[in-house]
């Protein structure tokens, strides 16, 4: 792992400076996936003129959390698609939320837009996805980028045997409960998700009210609060189910060959890096790894021209796949 210096920021309208939806220029549209009728935006060149990226967001979020990647990444050249995930804004409140569900609305998301594979850049719940797809679908995914989200293994096993992260998770099994959770980021129109959000920056500068309303508006959408804790509550489900079974119900997770590159904001108050990251290697033994210091979980809004710059530099430069060192890294040893 290693910290890049920060550079002088880039010229040009890499970052916007009025922050509204509708001021970013994007596509607005619908497609079925998975049985599922899922909202997504885009923006860049038409189809087949330039490689396809498409982000996914995580949790209290939706494709707005992307705002400043998007015009940094069009302008480099790139078609853009971030939709908004299973229950979140206008995609369809309806579950299964379990992981495989979830990965199978990206693949038909894939399918949807005619691309047989595209760079995955994800962050949070939405690394988790990635994670999962870059694991089980590996064929679909051109390069892999992840923000503040460990992989599915090594964030099991720490969550059941390191004291330190399970401290931190405490959310995670508060949301476990009926209702009360839904109440907290539903409450004042919103405000308890934005409140998420703004709480865990250390730079609040892109954390005003007025450019986290479409998160408190999203959140407030019938049904979108249950469905985004839907996600948590299968996952633990599933946790415990694997920790009980001395982890073979989690599942095998491919060795993963495709550049990787994973982003971590060192002041992460959910997630601790050394609790979390080490040992990711010896399931994505190519994988590069930058830190990014005094900055928060939402790295790529918190500091965005810093992580545009790496993530840019990252997919335009040339890689070589990784030889796969094991046919399968299971979970059960991990």
């Amino acid at each position: 792992a290693h910290a890049c210096p920060r550079l002088p920021h880039p010229p040009g309208p890499t970052i916007m400076t009025t922050m509204t939806p509708e001021g970013l220029g994007v596509r607005h549209a619908f497609a079925e996936v998975n049985g599922l009728r899922m909202h997504f935006v885009e923006k860049g060149v038409e189809k087949g003129e330039g490689p396809l990226v498409v982000l996914l967001h995580g949790f209290p979020e939706m494709w707005w959390s992307w705002r400043y990647q998007i015009p940094a990444l069009v302008e480099a050249g790139y078609r853009v698609v971030a939709p908004d995930l299973r229950g979140y804004n206008d995609t369809e409140a309806r579950g299964p939320y379990d992981i495989d569900t979830l990965r199978d609305d990206v693949v038909g998301l894939l399918d949807h837009l005619g691309a047989d594979k595209a760079i995955i850049v994800a962050h949070d719940w939405g690394g988790g996805v990635a994670w999962h797809l870059a694991s089980t679908r590996q064929h679909r995914c051109e390069k892999l980028v992840v923000m503040n989200c460990p992989h599915p293994v090594v964030f099991n096993k720490a969550l059941f045997s390191k004291r330190s992260q399970l401290l931190k998770s405490w959310y995670m099994f508060f949301f476990q409960l009926p209702f009360l959770p839904e109440r907290m980021l539903t409450r004042g129109n919103g405000a308890g998700a934005v409140r998420a959000l703004r709480g865990m920056a250390v730079d609040k500068t892109h954390f005003g009210a007025q450019e986290l309303e479409p998160f408190a508006a999203a959140v407030c959408k019938p049904g979108r609060a249950s469905a985004m804790l839907g996600w948590y509550r299968a996952a633990i489900r599933a946790g415990l189910r694997a920790g009980r079974d001395g982890h073979k119900s989690f599942g095998k997770y491919e060795t993963i060959v495709v550049p990787t590159l994973l982003l971590w904001g060192m002041e992460d108050t959910a997630l601790g890096y050394e609790d979390v990251v080490p040992g990711t290697e010896r399931f994505v033994p190519g994988i590069e790894v930058q830190t990014i210091a005094g900055c928060g979980h939402f790295v790529q809004q918190e500091q965005p021209h810093e992580v545009n710059r790496r993530l840019i530099e990252f997919l335009k430069r040339r890689h070589s796949q990784v030889a796969p060192v094991a046919p399968a890294a299971s979970s059960a040893g991990a």
